[in-house]
């Protein structure tokens, strides 16, 4: 398995396992730490979380499986998020669901996960998405805390634009080190917005989440989704290539930006699929083919 430098000192691996659904894997303890023991066997070091996944229930969950096997944790990198604060039974007081980047609610995010994980250390803490309210000196200043403690290695953003990104780099003082957003042949954002673009230019490696779009490419409904699948289809016939899961990981692969797709399945087959689209050799005219199928119109 390919490995990404994100920044001097931390490296993952290029595909990443993701818990946003670890529950709904309904998979006990013991089955969930096969499932990883047989994921970091195929190389993927990477595990993506969030305090509210699973109703804030996944984190406790994975630091479970963690504390059957203890040895994993120096063969792992852990990702985690905060900020988001969702309207919950677990907050019954909670009136709406918002965004909160206060200096006590990262560093006691920070302090909640290192206990849930039943770890010392975060390798990569992300902000989850950005807040219409933010302080970017008070962001920094729990940043600081919290690397200056050993509490958290390396920092960075989710769903961020790019000035948004480099904004908050000016004010941190360890550099921001990946951007995590939304990247599928269904969903363009980044790719419209500049983001790409400006992750080449500033030699950022992003992580993508939901690269199957939510399974709306491998189940179509709408128009829109059935252009893209047939597409992906057409594809994989050329490549001879016997799932479109491979074929999608290709595609963001082969992004000259780095991609590092998320995969959310707790089912080893198709983590297996995502692992073999690194074989697949996709050209240049079948890259572009699968972005107008998404665009739904041809290139200027």
């Amino acid at each position: 398995m390919q490995k990404v430098k994100l920044s001097e000192n931390l490296e993952i691996s290029r595909l990443t396992h993701g818990h946003w659904r670890a529950l709904d894997w309904k998979l006990s303890e013991q089955e969930l730490l096969k499932l990883t023991e047989q994921v970091v066997e195929l190389g993927i070091t990477t595990f993506d979380h969030a305090d509210l996944y699973g109703n804030f229930e996944c984190e406790k969950l994975f630091g479970k499986v963690l504390n059957l096997n203890k040895e994993l944790r120096n063969e792992i990198q852990i990702v985690s998020k905060c900020g988001i604060k969702p309207l919950s039974n677990k907050f019954p007081n909670r009136q709406i669901g918002f965004y909160d980047y206060s200096f006590e609610h990262i560093t006691s995010s920070a302090e909640k996960a290192l206990r849930n994980f039943k770890t010392d250390y975060i390798d990569l803490f992300l902000l989850h998405r950005p807040s219409p309210f933010f302080d970017p000196e008070e962001v920094a200043k729990a940043f600081s805390h919290l690397i200056k403690s050993g509490k958290v290695l390396h920092f960075g953003v989710s769903n961020f634009t790019p000035q948004q990104f480099d904004m908050l780099n000016t004010f941190v003082e360890e550099p921001l080190v990946t951007n995590q957003v939304e990247i599928s042949p269904y969903c363009l954002e980044h790719v419209d917005n500049g983001n790409l673009d400006f992750f080449l230019q500033k030699k950022i490696k992003p992580m993508a989440w939901s690269p199957l779009a939510g399974g709306k490419l491998m189940n179509p409904q709408t128009e829109k989704e059935h252009r893209i699948h047939e597409t992906l289809r057409k594809i994989a016939d050329e490549l001879n290539v016997d799932s479109l899961d491979k074929i999608v990981y290709s595609w963001l692969l082969k992004h000259p930006s780095g991609i590092i797709p998320i995969i959310g399945s707790g089912k080893i087959e198709r983590i297996k699929k995502a692992v073999a689209s690194m074989d697949v050799s996709m050209n240049l005219e079948q890259w572009m083919e699968i972005y107008v199928a998404a665009r739904g119109e041809k290139l200027p």
